[in-house]
């Protein structure tokens, strides 16, 4: 089991050791503690962009779960693959790869997952 925190906002200052006790006692008083957890603080626009990609709702939130797994695996296998998204060119190269799995993956397991990089450019 492992916790990731990261800080992409800068509107809020945040500090992430209180926050990863905080997140800890809470899985701890849930009776969670088998599975791996991820949180992103990001700034307004973007958790209204990727409320727009995940959920079709073009606003902001303030909070967005799902199982993100297999798209961050996925994501990563294409970069341990070769491919990147430094340019535009190579980001369509990239992003054209991780949406031909994805959605494979998608129709197989029933869901609706998309690339990380879906606006990048």
């Amino acid at each position: 089991m492992s916790l990731v925190v990261r800080n992409l906002q800068r509107a809020v200052p945040l500090r992430r050791a209180p926050l990863r006790r905080r997140l800890e006692a809470v899985r701890k008083i849930l009776g969670v503690q088998t599975f791996d957890l991820g949180v992103v603080c990001v700034d307004s626009r973007s958790i209204q962009r990727i409320n727009r990609v995940y959920r079709g709702k073009n606003a902001p939130t303030d909070v967005l779960s799902f199982p993100f797994h297999e798209v961050t695996a996925t994501h990563g296998l294409c970069h341990l693959l070769g491919f990147t998204h430094s340019t535009e060119a190579e980001w369509r190269k990239m992003y054209q790869k991780e949406e031909q799995v994805l959605q494979e993956l998608s129709r197989r397991m029933g869901t609706q997952l998309q690339p990380l990089s879906r606006d990048l450019f």
